[in-house]
């Protein structure tokens, strides 16, 4: 995707992805800048009667009684943005704050918030010079949307506060303006407050999440299949037709990869009719699907949600085509709150079952005849022993981050902001929760390929072939230790991928 139109009627999750993770120039549509012209003439309307408007003709939070005088006014807007730019802590990622900009353009875009179109217009200058302010990790509670976040942000539209350097340190934002060629610009009556009152940054870490999310509950499916391969487990409680019996779409999407991966394997096949087998697998082996599945659905549920809100109006007050101007709630974070913590609860499970299947691959007297710890010389050598205890520790933070943010509140602004949603805390640690999911599946993946290379000369799955050729550089062949850091690096970077997904659907079709 080369170019993002904002239209006013919105923009994609894929738009966003583009502008966050790619190069894509972002461009207003003319509609757009009649919209905002429109509505912006409202606003000035409003200023030339006189009448008292909250962030037009007064001040904010606890401050909504104060009447602002109309020569201020310019300047309550700019001191609004000085002052809310108050966020401490290491600064966030590039794609966020990119992802941020990108969707409070859009917000604006939609005609309801009677900003001037240049203000979107410097936004979208930012964005196509790859100027990206320095937002510091802490300062939103998610209502009034992320305002210290996106103060931040404004702030650099102005000259002033700090971007990211090349290499990610922090310089002064009105070198990096004059750098290309762009200048700061003056904020009229309401655009200050427009610029900040809103969820975009939590919808922005939300929907990168959910992208990053679909990859990964899809390799879970992938690294549990070639565990249970690896362990000889059966192929048989992955049926379709066991799973029709409980309709929950993504356990049956999960099921299905799952029974599709373990086909076409002599390792399967050389215990298929073995009785000395358990008739049963262990519940981390035979309920894969239920775990996995289950985090599909979440995940579906979190995709409604963000594509609910990328069509919302998120401001406040919000100027409506008859002419009033309205004040809203609609700046609260809490469907965006709620969906995040819901994600990382399902993300941190999928990670939990993953371990436990390591674990039994690792134990002698559970992996079916496999050496202790995967190492053919076991004693002198403890082949993945302690890849597991990195695994135990992930999981034990992941369920410590599994606690939900959206369930805290603390009240502000002398009391008038006096429940908050603290969705930028559930966007922000769930992406941390998948992060974590990734090294959790490597652990995964590289316990896999070491069972399966022990299982030779039997030959492994399309799916567990494409994991060793793809591990295979990294991870050598089984025998005496080696520095395993930089292994398990190469796994992490194997399963964060496209490579080893788009390999196995060559050989068996696409993944559900």
């Amino acid at each position: 995707m080369t170019n993002v139109t904002i239209q006013p009627t919105g923009i994609t999750a894929d738009d966003v992805l583009a502008v966050a993770r790619g190069t894509a120039t972002v461009v207003l549509a003319p509609a757009t800048i009649d919209a905002m012209a429109t509505s912006r003439a409202i606003v000035d309307g409003i200023e030339s009667s006189g009448r008292p408007v909250y962030g037009v003709s007064t001040g904010f939070g606890a401050l909504a009684n104060t009447f602002i005088a109309p020569e201020r006014r310019a300047e309550l807007q700019h001191a609004l943005i000085r002052s809310h730019a108050a966020g401490v802590g290491a600064p966030m990622p590039r794609e966020v704050v990119r992802a941020m900009m990108l969707l409070r353009v859009r917000s604006l875009a939609l005609g309801r918030s009677g900003v001037r179109p240049l203000v979107a217009e410097a936004l979208v200058d930012l964005l196509n010079h790859d100027i990206t302010p320095w937002v510091p990790e802490h300062g939103s509670l998610g209502a009034s949307g992320d305002l210290a976040p996106l103060a931040h942000c404004a702030l650099v539209l102005l000259g002033e506060g700090w971007v990211l350097g090349p290499a990610g340190e922090r310089q002064d934002a009105a070198d990096a303006l004059t750098a290309a060629g762009l200048k700061p610009i003056e904020l009229a009556a309401k655009e200050g407050l427009a610029l900040i009152n809103g969820t975009d940054g939590m919808l922005g870490m939300l929907l990168l999440a959910i992208h990053d999310a679909a990859h990964l509950f899809a390799m879970a499916d992938v690294t549990a299949a070639l565990a249970i391969e690896a362990m000889l487990g059966s192929e048989r409680p992955f049926l379709p037709e066991l799973h029709a019996i409980r309709p929950h779409p993504g356990q049956a999407a999960s099921a299905a990869n799952i029974h599709r991966l373990l086909q076409d394997s002599r390792v399967m096949d050389s215990h298929r009719d073995d009785l000395a087998h358990a008739v049963q697998d262990a519940y981390s082996m035979r309920c894969a699907p239920q775990v996995a599945g289950a985090a599909r659905d979440t995940l579906d549920f979190v995709r409604t949600v963000a594509a609910r809100e990328l069509v919302s109006v998120v401001d406040n007050p919000v100027v409506l085509p008859d002419g009033r101007v309205e004040s809203t709630g609609n700046f609260h974070g809490a469907p965006l709150g709620f969906a995040g913590d819901f994600l990382a609860i399902a993300a941190a499970e999928v990670g939990a079952i993953a371990e436990r299947r390591v674990d039994r691959l690792l134990d002698v007297t559970r992996s079916r005849e496999l050496p202790a710890f995967l190492s053919p010389d076991a004693g002198v050598n403890s082949g993945l022993m302690i890849a597991q205890y990195t695994a135990a520790g992930i999981v034990a933070e992941n369920r410590r981050l599994a606690a939900p943010a959206s369930v805290d509140s603390l009240p502000t602004s002398g009391m008038q902001e006096d429940h908050v949603s603290m969705g930028w805390a559930a966007a922000k640690k769930l992406r941390t929760v998948l992060d974590n999911l990734t090294s959790l599946l490597a652990v995964e993946l590289l316990a896999g390929v070491r069972g399966l290379q022990l299982r030779a000369p039997l030959e492994p799955s399309p799916a567990g072939r494409a994991a060793v050729a793809a591990l295979g550089a990294a991870a050598g062949e089984p025998g005496p230790d080696v520095f395993l850091a930089p292994v398990m690096e190469a796994a992490r970077a194997v399963i964060a991928g496209p490579e080893l997904r788009a390999a196995i659907e060559r050989e068996i079709g696409p993944l559900g």
